[in-house]
């Protein structure tokens, strides 16, 4: 059948990264647009850290646990064609989960201070930046809801094969943000505040957007409780470890957000950028490779078919194998030009670029097993066990509170402490997500040792010491403004050729990753 064709899954995977990119790009704009206008200075550091709040919350509720229990059982009641059953779970999922959030904006809305005080404590003793986050925090929040429901929409698209709607609804929150810095900002007398009124524009926008697909779908969700639904109790079932597994791991996130509150200014808009640079091949890649991959893997394990399972999951892996390594190499080399070329202007100066790079650097050794992540975890949740996710997430958040103090603090480190630490916990997290799955039969130990992952790493290897060797024959370092954008775009590319061209060489082809 054509739906068994793992090329499909590639094309869809390539639908899903044509979307991201524009997004990410855009995203770029969106940061060169507020550290322009902000800096790193104690404004932005506030901002990028009471933005996370909502956003974390927004991950624990629908993209994290809700959306991880809810696609492969919708999934397999579409492969059913059971329409009707299929739509009383959607409407009563959609009735629990817009009341829960209207609950939870409400509570987050009076406690405000709380939160500041759990998830920055930094910010929280200081009285004019704790008012200052605490009124942010409350413009910020209701975006928790409105964005979880367009995540629940984009749940129900994924699953019917629908993904360019929702990888391309993230553009609106980034135009929304550089419209708020170029055209608004100046009308507020702290510019701050124009760009959380952004954010929350941004939410409205992007949930009247899902409206049209869900319609012509036939899915537009009705507000039901029906809380003897079969399939709404075994969803609760599923979703309560996913729940624990989800807040574990964005906790995890939190971590270095609470730390970084506690180091020198500047340090979360230093960790902020650098991780922002590491969003784009993780973005653009691996989570639009995941997305694809879990309603394909559901589908695969409800038909008791783990010959296709299997082969979707190695695919997977090599896809994100192959495009991970190179990007980590070539961020590690070329990320101080990047992020001098795309940040240093306005209150962004030299200082900021240099610290950003630190922990862009601490990033790359973390960064394939990132992308990793996305595309395991999916093979975990298509199974619908979600305690093995949980015991996981506790694991690496146990080691990345030890190392985000030892490095940042004992061994003082810093925000580049925090960084390195996050890489480490990654990499446990990817080897015991390996072990496991090995141990069940859908990962074979050759698999992992295969040829395949040496050539993808040589060819990286070298790949770096041709842009090295261009870079210093161009003199990058003393290159400026334009030049210097249009010799790094270059080199960039030159990168890129050379390591397509040894991969070649090497014989690695197609039908080596799909």
């Amino acid at each position: 059948m054509n739906k068994e064709n793992p090329f499909n899954s590639f094309i869809s995977s390539i639908k899903v990264s044509i979307w991201t990119f524009l997004s990410r790009v855009f995203g770029l704009l969106r940061d060169i647009a507020t550290t322009n206008l902000l800096g790193a200075s104690i404004f932005h550091d506030v901002f990028v850290v009471v933005l996370k709040i909502p956003n974390v919350f927004r991950r624990f509720f629908a993209e994290g646990a809700f959306s991880q229990a809810f696609v492969p059982i919708y999934s397999s009641l579409i492969l059913k064609e059971n329409k009707l059953e299929a739509s009383n779970f959607v409407n009563s999922l959609f009735g629990i989960l817009l009341l829960a959030l209207t609950i939870f904006t409400f509570i987050a809305y009076f406690f405000a201070p709380s939160l500041i005080f759990i998830f920055a404590p930094g910010f929280y003793f200081d009285e004019t930046t704790r008012d200052l986050a605490v009124n942010l925090l409350r413009i910020l929040f209701p975006y928790l809801g409105l964005i979880s429901l367009v995540s629940f929409a984009a749940g129900i698209q994924n699953s019917h094969n629908f993904f360019s709607i929702p990888a391309a609804t993230p553009l609106i929150f980034n135009l929304s943000l550089i419209i708020a810095c170029l055209f608004f900002a100046q009308y507020f007398n702290l510019e701050v505040f124009a760009l959380a009124w952004g954010v929350l524009i941004a939410g409205i926008i992007q949930l009247l957007l899902q409206f049209f697909p869900l319609k012509y779908l036939g899915t537009l969700p009705k507000i039901q409780f029906d809380t003897q639904n079969k399939n709404v109790k075994n969803f609760f079932i599923i979703i309560l470890p996913a729940i624990i597994a989800g807040g574990v791991a964005q906790i995890n996130l939190l971590v270095d957000t609470i730390f970084a509150s506690l180091l020198a200014t500047g340090s979360p808009t230093w960790l902020y950028v650098s991780d922002r640079l590491i969003q784009l091949p993780l973005g653009i890649f691996a989570i639009a490779i995941g997305t694809v991959l879990l309603p394909d893997l559901s589908r695969s394990f409800s038909m008791l078919d783990k010959r296709v399972f299997k082969s979707k999951l190695s695919s997977g892996i090599k896809l994100v194998f192959f495009l991970s390594v190179p990007s980590a190499f070539g961020l590690y080399v070329l990320g101080e030009d990047i992020i001098e070329v795309l940040f240093m202007r306005g209150e962004f100066n030299n200082f900021d670029v240099q610290m950003s790079f630190y922990s862009l650097q601490m990033f790359c050794f973390g960064l394939p097993f990132f992308m990793l992540m996305k595309v395991l975890v999916p093979a975990f949740f298509a199974q619908k066990d979600t305690k093995t996710p949980l015991y996981i997430s506790m694991a690496s958040l146990i080691l990345n509170i030890i190392l985000n103090y030892v490095l940042a603090f004992s061994l003082g480190f810093g925000h580049y402490g925090l960084a390195l630490a996050s890489s480490f916990a990654s990499i446990l997290s990817v080897v015991l997500m390996l072990v496991i799955l090995g141990q069940q039969k859908h990962i074979l130990l050759q698999d992992v040792l295969d040829s395949f992952f040496i050539k993808v790493i040589i060819a990286s290897a070298v790949m770096a010491a041709v842009t090295i060797f261009a870079t210093n024959l161009i003199a990058l370092d003393d290159l400026l403004g334009l030049k210097k954008f249009l010799f790094t775009v270059f080199i960039i590319f030159l990168g890129l050729i050379s390591y397509i061209g040894l991969a070649l060489a090497f014989g690695l082809r197609k039908k080596d990753i799909l």
